[in-house]
């Protein structure tokens, strides 16, 4: 019997980088898992690459009911969600300067709202339940002040605060919350960067691959008994912030 035998989990920004990658292990330890994001037809394909009962649900996570229709259609199609995965973000960099007001909504609507509303109403359904993982996919930058990055930094900063005042709340409940903080992850999410003639931050140093994360968040999610993995921070071997 593999760690996560019976169990079922729903990854948004499963069609790449660290949530695909998070997919896949979960389901590699026994894990039936519902993949969210945009893009369909890469969703369809993992499905189907993965097998074992893997379920998709393309939706754009910015919307306010998102969280909701995620919920409902883990419930039809999964029976009970064991295992959230809070992973999808998107990165805006700039200066003061040159910073586009346009991107800002949308960066908190992603990085921020989505997440917020999701894990409120997935521990709802899980307290009333029992039990049930929440992990919170972070940053590094959230500890770092750097030029070009203070909107993602500081959203960062806010997600890591309310994932803490989520888990005090749920303390004795059943329902386990962590939040991973990955380093320079070498993923789609500086295609932003690079497509605006910008050097990727996973240019400057040998960064990780999404398998490095992911492996972190499936130990999170195998925790039993007494144990809570409330915090991992996991960094490039080459980072020293």
């Amino acid at each position: 019997m593999t760690s996560l035998s019976g169990k079922t989990a729903v990854v948004t920004g499963a069609s790449a980088g660290i949530g695909e990658a998070t997919a896949r292990a979960l389901a590699g330890a026994g894990a039936r898992v519902m993949l969210i994001a945009r893009r369909l037809d890469r969703l369809e394909a993992l499905a189907e690459d993965i097998g074992a009962g893997a379920c998709c649900l393309a939706i754009d996570l910015a919307s306010v009911d998102a969280a909701l229709t995620m919920l409902d259609a883990a419930t039809a199609q999964l029976g009970q969600v064991d295992i959230l995965v809070n992973n999808a973000g998107i990165l805006r960099t700039s200066h003061v300067d040159s910073f586009d007001l346009a991107e800002l909504e949308p960066m908190i609507a992603i990085n921020y709202s989505a997440v917020v509303r999701s894990s409120i109403l997935f521990a709802r359904a899980m307290k009333q339940r029992g039990s049930g993982q929440i992990v919170n996919i972070s940053s590094i930058g959230a500890s770092l002040s750097a030029s070009g990055a203070g909107v993602y930094g500081s959203l960062k900063v806010a997600l890591d605060r309310f994932t803490d005042v989520l888990r005090i709340e749920l303390a004795g409940s059943g329902v386990r919350v962590g939040q991973v903080a990955p380093g320079t992850t070498s993923t789609e999410i500086f295609e932003d960067m690079k497509a605006r003639g910008q050097p990727g931050w996973d240019e400057y140093i040998p960064a990780m691959v999404p398998q490095d994360i992911a492996r972190a968040i499936l130990f999170m999610c195998e925790q039993t008994g007494n144990a809570n993995a409330a915090r991992m921070h996991i960094y490039a071997t080459s980072e020293a912030f």
